[in-house]
């Protein structure tokens, strides 16, 4: 336990902002499982959607500094080219 009011407040912001953090990547996770199932189902016009949904998710993840926006872009890139081999 810190000793320094400082230090116990940055326990406490750290602890929220993991929080925060784990929520948006769980939330990802599931964006991404649905454009796979997308995928894995055939359904062009489904998994364009989904990929639309997940790149948004994506770069707001980046934007808020959960995730680095280089590995935002390779994940959406990674997408588009999966469902671009779907035709």
């Amino acid at each position: 336990m810190p000793n320094i009011k400082s230090a116990a407040k940055r326990v406490k912001t750290a602890a929220k902002a993991n929080m925060r953090n784990r929520s948006v990547k769980s939330e990802l996770l599931t964006y991404r499982r649905k454009v796979e199932e997308a995928i894995a189902s055939g359904d062009k016009a489904a998994a364009t959607a989904a990929v639309s949904v997940y790149a948004s998710k994506l770069d707001k993840a980046a934007k808020k500094g959960v995730i680095k926006s280089n590995a935002a872009d390779r994940k959406k890139s990674r997408t588009a080219i999966a469902v671009a081999k779907l035709a």
